[in-house]
């Protein structure tokens, strides 16, 4: 009697596995000279997975490990596992479809075709795909700078095939094409180093004393904890206005590169406290208007 359970069992089994066979061997299309079966899709869909996953891994792997070690900037890093991943990509899906049998002849005519339709849709797509290789390569910008492209300014987060991410200082994030930094004009505050100069206007009246202001001036800037102290703040004398002494305070800073109002909202306070504690008159536009009377109209 156990015997013949198993032996029905058995026989289940095979129908089952029999039946599984059938359905992964269903031909769904030809490429070339290779057809593509449900169990070839499948293979190829969880084969692509896995080498964006492990990929992905290794790009974590190299930035956040071994690159480290070696004191490599953080965007330089980031620079280098996106491209260690992306060629890592196209290498293993080439692997992939060679080991499954698929004829890479045809993909010839599927390039073609691709071909034309870049020129005539995905030129955009491209563009930018281009771009942020140029992007990755070159490294006119990279994760952490501190940059201005257009209106936008913020910090760069992450740059990828398509685009880049800025954070704005009101934590908004911005989709950036990577075209707009090849094409157009950027202000990179950090490219060379984290430490820029700032220039903040000031007015003072005609009566005032040059050097004594530029004393107050540079006092109120050494003060600050967020300024440099080398090199040393500094006040050029910068023109003779038409009501106004105009000075320029020059002030090095690497804590205030992506907060530049921040640094000139707190100077500004402080001039004004020192300025009215010293005396100092601060000037605003003045007309003198001169009335003429007319002449009474003479009785002829």
């Amino acid at each position: 009697m156990g015997e013949k359970i198993w032996d029905f069992k058995k026989g289940k089994i095979g129908e089952f596995f029999e039946l599984l066979n059938e359905i992964m061997n269903v031909k769904l299309f030809s490429i070339g000279e290779s057809s593509l079966t449900i169990g070839l899709l499948l293979t190829l869909v969880l084969s692509v997975a896995l080498l964006l996953l492990i990929s992905e891994w290794i790009k974590k792997l190299l930035v956040n490990k071994v690159l480290q070690r070696y004191h490599v900037e953080r965007g330089t890093r980031q620079s280098i596992g996106t491209i260690v991943k992306y060629v890592l990509i196209i290498a293993g899906m080439f692997s992939i479809l060679q080991t499954n049998g698929i004829d890479l002849s045809a993909f010839g005519i599927l390039a073609g075709a691709l071909g034309v339709g870049i020129g005539f849709g995905l030129q955009n797509i491209t563009n930018n795909f281009i771009s942020g290789l140029i992007i990755l390569f070159e490294q006119p910008i990279k994760v952490g700078d501190r940059i201005e492209v257009g209106d936008i300014a913020g910090d760069v987060v992450r740059i990828s095939a398509r685009s880049t991410t800025v954070i704005t200082n009101d934590n908004i994030s911005v989709i950036i094409p990577n075209s707009k930094f090849i094409d157009d004009q950027v202000i990179n505050w950090s490219h060379n180093e984290f430490r820029v100069r700032f220039n903040f206007p000031v007015g003072v009246s005609y009566k005032e004393d040059p050097e004594k202001i530029k004393s107050i001036l540079v006092k109120i800037a050494t003060d600050n904890p967020g300024v440099l102290k080398t090199p040393e703040p500094d006040v050029l004398f910068d023109e003779f206005d038409e009501s106004s002494l105009n000075f320029n305070l020059r002030v090095w800073t690497s804590e205030y590169v992506n907060k530049p109002k921040v640094l000139k909202s707190q100077l500004y306070f402080e001039i004004f406290r020192r300025f009215k504690e010293n005396n100092v008159e601060i000037p605003f536009p003045q007309r003198d208007i001169h009335i003429k009377s007319a002449p009474e109209k003479l009785n002829i």
